[in-house]
């Protein structure tokens, strides 16, 4: 069974002022629920206009989000969660990119915000559920139990993100747009016929606090300047840059070595120290990982019992691959069948049981052919 409720529930739904979460309200309110909607004011300057801005806490998200809710007729409230958000997913983005890792904070605001703070207040407040615009899915056991699957089409599946969810964070979860199989012209052609103002608006993209798109300038205005060297695997300075907190793992544009590699192949990102502020760039078939081990595991139901084969994803756009994982004292422990190229300490494993999200960990170190590499 998926989604479907024995009877009428108080729901809380976030509305970001785009398309996907106004129809998941849509839809919440039209099943019979009783909806209320929030917008999450989540800047302590919202004074960008969509107009050059790609995030989706603007002063014009709040209004479109209070639109859309005064036409689907549900009440709709402001809350101020800006500090929160500040220190719990900026901060630490900010702070994952100086130790030289790779975070996702769309990941850690589900984790932080939307299922904690969020999700508390709407507890406390007497609701019975969260609904959100994610594509996924919430499948209920005939023990009652609550289990995180991909979404009906996969093409827009966001479990990947919501795999800090833990079962008790799944009971009073819900994602409307998780079974439906359309596409998103369908999705915005049904907020249309709803009459959404917010049918054609753009999708906001992934890092909704750096309107301009520019990490790196966001990463250099609030770490400063520091200058260090480019290194080949030999140690040999290629070239120099300005803040190693500007590159990640597997990159390869940007770099600028100024001169071929002797092969004449391009080099890619294999390391970031920031305790000597170095880039090591190399070969592709150096980035290729083998084992990974990853900590702070959560589980969305009971934590896995010894060794087990699963698929595992590792970004949120990524396709699946098969492991074999298993947890040790308290790590999650990870080998790829094949070898895989581009993964960075700081990013998220998510692991999958055909399309149950069994649970997620950040990657601590990782295993290549060559040596062990650790944030």
């Amino acid at each position: 069974m998926t989604e479907t409720r024995q009877r009428p529930l108080r729901v809380l739904a976030a509305m970001s002022g785009g398309v996907d979460s106004a129809v998941a309200a849509a839809r919440a309110a039209e099943a019979g629920h009783d909806v209320t909607g929030v917008h999450l004011a989540l800047s302590a300057n919202p004074q960008s206009f969509r107009t050059g801005a790609r995030g989706c806490c603007t002063v014009e998200d709040s209004r479109d989000a209070r639109r859309a809710a005064d036409v689907i007729g549900i009440p709709f409230y402001v809350w101020d969660l800006a500090e929160r958000f500040r220190e719990d997913v900026v901060e630490d983005f900010v702070a994952e990119y100086e130790a030289g890792r790779t975070p996702n904070p769309c990941l850690r605001c589900n984790e932080k915000i939307k299922f904690a703070a969020l999700l508390d207040k709407a507890l406390a407040l007497g609701f019975d559920a969260v609904c959100t615009g994610h594509y996924a899915t919430v499948v209920v056991r005939e023990d009652g139990g609550r289990e995180l699957h991909r979404a009906s089409d996969m093409a827009k599946d966001q479990s990947y993100v919501l795999g800090v969810l833990d079962e008790r964070q799944l009971a009073h979860a819900m994602f409307p747009l998780g079974d439906t199989l359309t596409t998103k012209d369908e999705i915005r052609a049904e907020a249309e016929r709803r009459g959404l103002a917010v049918a054609k608006k753009p999708d906001s993209h992934d890092i909704c606090f750096i309107a301009d798109g520019d990490t790196q300038g966001f990463l250099a205005r609030r770490l400063g300047k520091a200058e260090g060297d480019i290194v080949d695997e030999s140690g040999a300075k290629l070239g120099t840059h300005d803040g190693a907190y500007g590159f990640t793992i597997g990159q390869r544009k940007g770099l600028r070595i100024g001169h071929p590699a002797p092969d004449g192949k391009p080099r890619y990102v294999l390391d970031i120290s920031p305790v000597n502020n170095t880039v090591t760039v190399g070969p592709a078939e150096a980035l290729e990982v083998s084992a990974l081990t990853a900590v702070k595991p959560r589980w969305c139901g009971t934590a896995p019992d010894g060794p087990d084969t699963y698929t595992a994803q590792l970004r949120a756009h990524g396709g699946e691959t098969e492991v074999s994982a298993e947890l040790v004292d308290g790590e999650l422990r990870v080998a790829f069948t094949e070898p895989v190229r581009g993964v960075a300490p700081g990013q998220a494993i998510v692991l999958y049981d055909g399309t149950r999200v069994v649970g997620s960990a950040t990657i601590a170190a990782t295993t290549r052919r060559q040596s062990p590499v650790t944030a």
